[in-house]
């Protein structure tokens, strides 16, 4: 199988990872070059993006009640989440420069205590594609958020070991899932790029590796629950 058709085949795998949906909006619009421009005149004001945060599927009974962040959020610099998890810590730096919106909702959901005491409900280790994926708190897969944002990608977007992406539910919206990638994996650039994951956190999921899954999600979308159980415990924001 050539690599282009390997990433065709895979493109689907991740689609039901998350079940956020509602009604398509367009994608962040950033504002760097108003920002700039602001800055040259009033001492250096902060880039921002404006996010178009939407109602999610509506009808779902995973979905868990949470007011989405401001429409305003920063788009400069990184943002660092500590993970605490049953099989040990894990911290995130998010990428607000390349994802504003992800990064803004990812941090929103932490300070709200959204991922507390959730499971991370499925991991896959198959050839191409090796995650974890996490930020369910019904630990279901269906579950997440009341809002959605469009996804964000450009067509540049890799998921090299130590990436942090968005699931999503292949309708141009993401929500609160998120996948954590072990190894490097071969997937169309049709998730959100939201940071990356420090080498502590990458021994932690290395671990959730080497003890596999349970099968219980073969043939499709593949893997399963991990066969050791993974709980995040507590997200706190870090500096």
């Amino acid at each position: 199988m050539t690599r282009r058709a390997s990433a065709a085949a895979l493109a689907g795998v991740l689609l039901s990872l998350a079940a956020c949906g509602g009604t398509a909006a367009g994608p962040a619009a950033s504002e760097g070059d108003a920002a700039g421009d602001a800055a040259a005149g009033s001492g250096g004001q902060a880039e921002t993006a404006t996010c178009d945060w939407v109602a999610a599927r509506s009808g779902n009974p995973y979905a868990v009640e949470v007011a989405p962040p401001p429409e305003e959020v920063p788009a400069e610099g990184t943002a660092a989440l500590r993970v605490t998890t049953t099989l040990g810590e894990l911290t995130l730096t998010l990428d607000r420069a390349g994802a504003p919106c992800a990064a803004a909702s990812t941090l929103h959901l932490a300070e709200e205590g959204f991922f507390d005491d959730s499971p991370c409900h499925r991991e896959v280790d198959s050839e191409g594609l090796q995650v974890l994926q996490c930020g369910d708190p019904t630990g279901t897969g269906a579950g997440g958020p009341t809002y959605a944002f469009p996804t964000d990608v450009d067509g540049s977007e890799t998921y090299r070991r130590g990436t942090v992406a968005m699931a999503n539910s292949g309708q141009g919206l993401d929500g609160s899932q998120f996948f954590l990638v072990w190894g490097d994996s071969l997937l169309p650039p049709d998730y959100t790029v939201v940071g990356t994951v420090d080498d502590a956190g990458l021994a932690v999921l290395d671990v959730v590796a080497a003890n596999g899954n349970d099968g219980s999600l073969d043939p499709s979308p593949g893997g399963g629950a991990p066969t050791v159980p993974v709980t995040i415990t507590a997200v706190v924001p870090v500096g």
